[in-house]
């Protein structure tokens, strides 16, 4: 794979703790978090994670643990359209889950103090000053809105802007792309809030997308989940995964039932890049990006390929 020639220092051991509880008045639920960090150094990164539909703070272990056995404090919310909380569909505040996601996401920045205090050994480790959002599937728009997209109104008018100043990057797997003719009818029908607009999405991103990604969400192929990179400005780039599909090789959980495409090496690739994106986005001056970028471009039979605006 080549990635080996990147170099990265040895995993240091990780102290996760949940669920640390966060008081939401008006989401219904508290807000459970889990907090994977570091056991060793100081002015540590953020990144807030979203997960995908149905998942919990406890999913996406090959990812959140590789993040923070490497130098970055993850934070991972349960969503209220998680399996664990079994919402009805009637609930009423159902129609604007997608809403309360990114919500969840601005709670826990909001809320760091009580966070930094709930976790044996974080108190004055954390920068604040480097903070980044990541998310799969739903999480990956949830992320998105983070750093400038909107949900367009149903007659197509610009949605309100939820973009939050503090967060200085992101990483959008598998995302889902622009709504309107592009979605299949269920998807129009049933997930109104699937029609973003990335036209001011314009904080800095990677975007990652499989090429054998086909949802049975839209119309499209598996440029749909493109769409990120290429209807933003710029200032992103965009990370192709040659035979991956939505699972991209299973990140989303050790032995995870529901990977269609299982695929260790995949996962290790998206491991490491997605570090090395990180640490350049936190450090301009780290070069573990570009020394990443070029030993995949380099290797024989590469797992993907990255290209940016």
């Amino acid at each position: 794979m080549a990635m080996t020639d990147v170099a990265m220092s040895a995993p240091t051991p990780v102290v996760s703790v949940k669920p640390v509880v966060l008081s939401a008045p008006g989401r219904g639920e508290d807000l459970h978090v889990r907090v994977s960090a570091p056991a060793i150094g100081h002015k540590l990164p953020i990144l807030v994670f979203s997960h995908g539909f149905s998942l919990s703070l406890d999913s996406y272990g090959p990812l959140v643990d590789f993040w923070a056995a490497h130098g970055i404090v993850v934070m991972q919310p349960t969503h209220l359209d998680s399996g664990t909380l079994s919402l009805p569909p009637d609930d009423p505040r159902t129609p604007l889950i997608w809403r309360f996601r990114v919500e969840d996401m601005k709670r826990i920045l909001d809320q760091l103090d009580l966070i930094e205090a709930s976790v044996p050994g974080l108190s004055g480790r954390l920068d604040r000053s480097r903070i980044a959002a990541a998310g799969h599937s739903w999480g990956g728009q949830t992320a998105s809105m983070l750093l400038g997209a909107r949900v367009l109104d149903p007659e197509g008018g610009t949605g309100e802007d939820l973009s939050d100043s503090r967060i200085k990057a992101g990483v959008l797997l598998a995302t889902p792309g622009q709504g309107g003719a592009d979605l299949t009818p269920f998807a129009a029908e049933h997930f109104p809030f699937m029609h973003p607009s990335f036209a001011d999405m314009t904080t800095p991103a990677l975007v990652i997308a499989g090429d054998r990604d086909q949802s049975l969400l839209s119309v499209r192929g598996p440029d749909w989940f493109t769409d990120p990179y290429f209807l933003s400005p710029g200032g992103k780039s965009l990370l192709t995964l040659f035979g991956a599909e939505h699972s991209l090789g299973g990140i989303h959980g050790y032995n995870a039932t529901g990977t269609t495409d299982e695929n260790p090496e995949r996962v290790a690739l998206i491991q490491r890049l997605t570090w090395a994106y990180l640490r350049n986005a936190f450090d301009p001056e780290d070069s573990s990006w570009k020394a990443s970028r070029t030993a995949l471009m380099e290797g024989l039979n590469p797992l993907g390929r990255i290209e940016s605006k």
